[in-house]
C-alpha cells in the first residue's frame, strides 16, 4: 500500500483538493487534464501545470533522498 499525498489549490473561494496513494501520480494528472478539459470548471489549464510541477517537484525530492 503505498503512503497517501495530497495536493491542493485554492482559487478565489473554491479549494482543489487531490488525494492519492505513490504509485497513482498517472491516475492523477489524468484528473487534472479532465478539469482542465470540462468547460463548467473553473480549473483551467494552467492550474493543472501548476500542480503537475509540484507533484513533479516532490517526486524529484523523494527520488533523491533515496539516492543519497
Amino acid at each position: 500500500m503505498g503512503v497517501i499525498r495530497q495536493l491542493s489549490l485554492v482559487k478565489g473561494e473554491e479549494r482543489f483538493v487531490f488525494r492519492y496513494q505513490t504509485g497513482q501520480e498517472t491516475d492523477v494528472i489524468d484528473s487534472f487534464a479532465g478539469l482542465a478539459g470540462d468547460s463548467t470548471s473553473t480549473f483551467d489549464w494552467f492550474d493543472a501545470a501548476v500542480l503537475s510541477y509540484q507533484m513533479g517537484r516532490r517526486l524529484e525530492t523523494e527520488l533523491d533522498q533515496i539516492a543519497t
